[in-house]
């Protein structure tokens, strides 16, 4: 069973950065996809980036597309979400997730780990 915990939240003001880390220990999910979800209060959990293991491949919401980019390091089991130009409706809590299989989804039913999640203020 992989374990997965976030960190690197925490509150910033509108035009603002932050980065979100994901350690991942355990089971290896080298070749497996990891995805960043967050969940406002009152809404549903929304799918956020996602990225392969291995290859580099990505993919983004389009509210994140062009200010979020996410990346890993598999020396370190590292997955990172770089957050720039933050805006008041980023603000929730972030949750990253890995999943078996090669094939990346926006579905959050599709990921069988899930961390703790870390929570991202942005103040206007």
């Amino acid at each position: 069973q992989v374990r997965l915990v976030e960190s690197g939240g925490g509150l910033v003001q509108a035009g603002g950065s932050l980065r979100l880390s994901c350690a991942a220990s355990g089971r290896t999910f080298s070749s497996y996809p990891v995805g960043w979800f967050r969940q406002a209060p009152g809404k549903e959990r929304e799918f956020v980036a996602a990225i392969r293991w291995s290859g580099g491949s990505t993919d983004y919401s389009g509210s994140v597309k062009g200010r979020f980019t996410i990346s890993r390091d598999n020396a370190k089991s590292t997955v990172y979400l770089q957050m720039n130009s933050l805006e008041p409706g980023d603000a929730a809590v972030y949750y990253c997730a890995a999943r078996e299989g090669l094939a990346m989804t926006r579905s959050s039913g599709g990921y069988s780990s899930w961390g703790q999640g870390t929570q991202v203020t942005v103040t206007s």
